[in-house]
């Protein structure tokens, strides 16, 4: 069946609501890229998104503290991790489809922008960017700030990065590879170093970084002077 018989493909195209992906998140596997301006591809494992936990997902989600968001959730396989060890989590996405999967999978998902307003902004105690999430409106630094205000003061920001030291932003597509492609929209890319150089401005500290199954990880730590003071529980 596809994501337009299951009435998710709106009739407006727009970013992570674009048919390429919606489609792979129908069929729960690839091939799925982005799809750089000088033509090159980016790789993105859908089939993983719509599976379980694995022992990388883990090395994140036992990090975690507290209430848990996960920007950009997808299928929502974390958020459902984080239910099912009895733990309080929300997540957020643009596609609907990724959405109800969430929900179907047992997770809480909002569909929503990261830069929406968001239940509980200034109590969560972790935020997740994983998946390449760090690059959600090709600005960093301002996604970087905005989950700032969202944790508590002193609160935890988990971020997948790039294993390599790239620092990128640029303007992308959702394409299958066979040409169905999305509309274009902007995305960054970051590894460890050059997260760490635009966190330390964006009011976070280095906490610790790690890798694992040839992904990577770095842990920051919201201190920020103007970060939100948590309210009383």
């Amino acid at each position: 069946m596809s994501a337009a018989e299951l009435g998710v493909a709106p009739a407006d195209v727009t970013a992570w609501r674009c048919d390429p992906y919606t489609e792979a998140l129908v069929k729960g596997y690839g091939p799925l890229f982005m799809r750089r301006p000088d033509g090159s591809l980016l790789s993105l494992d859908v089939q993983r998104w719509c599976g379980g936990v694995d022992a990388v997902d883990a090395s994140a989600l036992d990090r975690c503290e507290g209430s848990t968001l996960d920007l950009g959730c997808g299928p929502g396989r974390l958020v459902a991790a984080l239910a099912g060890r009895g733990r309080p989590a929300l997540g957020v996405d643009l596609n609907p489809l990724a959405v109800a999967r969430a929900q179907g999978a047992g997770a809480s998902a909002l569909c929503q922008s990261a830069f929406d307003p968001l239940p509980d902004e200034g109590r969560w105690g972790t935020a997740l960017l994983v998946d390449g999430n760090i690059g959600i409106g090709g600005a960093p630094e301002r996604l970087l700030a905005r989950v700032r205000d969202l944790v508590r003061y002193g609160g935890l920001l988990i971020v997948e990065t790039a294993r390599e030291d790239v620092c990128e932003r640029m303007t992308v597509r959702v394409t299958d590879g066979w040409g169905l492609i999305g509309a274009p929209f902007p995305w960054a890319r970051l590894g460890p170093f050059a997260l760490l150089r635009l966190a330390e401005r964006s009011g976070w500290s280095h906490t610790e970084s790690w890798e694992v199954g040839g992904r990577a990880f770095t842990a920051l730590r919201s201190t920020g002077p103007d970060a939100v003071t948590p309210q009383a529980e």
